[in-house]
Parts: C-alpha cells; sequence; structure tokens
C-alpha cells in the first residue's frame, strides 16, 4: 500500500457522529485488491461501530482511544462502519494545550486512490 490521500475529520463532543457507510471511493484497481484503509485517532476517546450488514443489532463495537490506528483490509475492506459516539473529557488536558487543538477527535484516515 502507498497511501496517497489522507481524509481529516474532526468530532466535537456535541453529539456529532458519522453514520453507517462503507468506503468505495478508490480506484476498482484499490477496491478489488482490498487494500486496507488506515485511521489514527487523536484526542477525545470514541465509539467506533462495524459489521457487514447495516442493521444495528448486527454491529459490534470497539472504543478508540487518542493513539489509536485502526486498518481494515481484505475481506473486512467493504465493511460497514462509523462513528456512533464521541466522549468528553477522555483525553489528556496536556495534549489540548500543548497542540491548541479543540475539545474532539481528530481522525486522519489514509488511503490509496
Amino acid at each position: 500500500m502507498y497511501p496517497d490521500t489522507c481524509l481529516v475529520s474532526f468530532y466535537e463532543t456535541n453529539g456529532r457522529r458519522l453514520g453507517l457507510h462503507q468506503d468505495c471511493d478508490e480506484s476498482s484497481d484499490s477496491l478489488r485488491r482490498g487494500l486496507p484503509v488506515v485511521s489514527i485517532s487523536v484526542g477525545t476517546s470514541a465509539i467506533f461501530v462495524y459489521g457487514r450488514t447495516e442493521r444495528k443489532r448486527k454491529l459490534k463495537s470497539v472504543y478508540l482511544d487518542s493513539g489509536d490506528v485502526l486498518i481494515f483490509g481484505g475481506e473486512s475492506r467493504h465493511i460497514y462502519h462509523g462513528v456512533e459516539q464521541v466522549s468528553c473529557f477522555t483525553s489528556t488536558d496536556r495534549l489540548y494545550v500543548e497542540s491548541q487543538m479543540r475539545l474532539g477527535r481528530l481522525s486522519l484516515t489514509l488511503r490509496q486512490f
């Protein structure tokens, strides 16, 4: 994988979330090869939900903390996924003071188009 795109998303702690979706915008070659999506979390924690279907009761969830890296590729490349909730005050004050970042979660998503 040679990432050539970085999507930067910021989630405030005011309840903004990212609904279930699949990442299917890359080239047909990248999708066919199952090249991974790499997501880096910075800031407050979030609940990341995922599954092979959009049906809520079949979804699984994982808590992503600041510094976590999530990679999905191969067979899991086309999973439905989203951000269910961004937690308040789950990261250190030092991060926000030294970086001057607003309170919230910053997601850096790398992929090869």
